[in-house]
Parts: C-alpha cells; sequence; structure tokens
C-alpha cells in the first residue's frame, strides 16, 4: 500500500539517492503523484534514469569498472566501446541494466546459465567497490 501524496499539485522532489566519488551519485526523481525514479548522473555524462534503484545502482557499478563512459552516439541500442572492452563481466552487468533485458535474456545472450550472470554481477559490485575505496585512500572526491 502506497502512501497519500500530500505534495501541492505539480509539485516535484529530488534527493540524493547515492553519492560516490568523482562527482558521481544518483538522484530519486518524484514528479508529482508519480512513483519515483532514479536517475544516474556523472561528469560529461548525460543522466540516465531507472524505475529500479538496484539498476541504477549497478549501472553505477559498471561505470566504475569500465573507468567511466558515454553513452551519448552509441545509439538507442548500442553498447558503449569500452564497454565491450572492459570484459564479459561487466557487459553483463551493464546489458541487464538496459530497459526490457532481465537475467534470463543476459545468461540466455551469453550462453550462460542465470547463476553466472549473478557471479558476474557480484563481480562488478565488489569490484566497483574497490575502486570508490581506492579513490577514496588518495583523497579523490
Amino acid at each position: 500500500m502506497s502512501k497519500p501524496d500530500h505534495r501541492p499539485a505539480g509539485e516535484e522532489r529530488e534527493s540524493i539517492h547515492e553519492q560516490y566519488v568523482l562527482g558521481v551519485r544518483i538522484v530519486e526523481h518524484s514528479p508529482a503523484a508519480d512513483e519515483p525514479r532514479y536517475r544516474f548522473e556523472a561528469p560529461k555524462h548525460q543522466g540516465l534514469e531507472f524505475e529500479d534503484p538496484e539498476m541504477a545502482e549497478l549501472y553505477a557499478d559498471v561505470y566504475f569498472c569500465a573507468n567511466g563512459f558515454e553513452e551519448a552516439g552509441t545509439g538507442e541500442r548500442g553498447v558503449p566501446p569500452v564497454i565491450i572492452q572492459a570484459g564479459r563481466a561487466v557487459m553483463a552487468a551493464y546489458l541487464l541494466t538496459q530497459p526490457h533485458h532481465d537475467r534470463l535474456w543476459v545468461a540466455s545472450f551469453f550462453g550462460k546459465k542465470p547463476e553466472r550472470i549473478e557471479r558476474y554481477v557480484s563481480w562488478v559490485r565488489g569490484r566497483a567497490e574497490e575502486i570508490r575505496d581506492g579513490a577514496e585512500a588518495r583523497g579523490m572526491e
């Protein structure tokens, strides 16, 4: 059961869902009377929105594992070359964040079982955390 929305008509709300190093963040954006959306923001990266905060967080993890990337110019169904170069696990996690792709679709794409995709995602999340921790340890904000 959802909470009643007591905001005046037309009022929107934004808050930081997750703040990372190097100016990367996820902003929760709640248009008036709509379900919240989660916008990934990074320097030199067009904002991308997600319905699910977990997918926005995974996208951020992919961003860090690929050492940043820009989707502009890759086309509606393209994959940025840096994602492909970052390896199978990063590419699988990236594809998982795309609309209409789920773990079964990604597993089928790679010819693997869904459990393997889960391991890829776990690796990407762990590696991204290591990268962010390393950046913080070096004083990068």
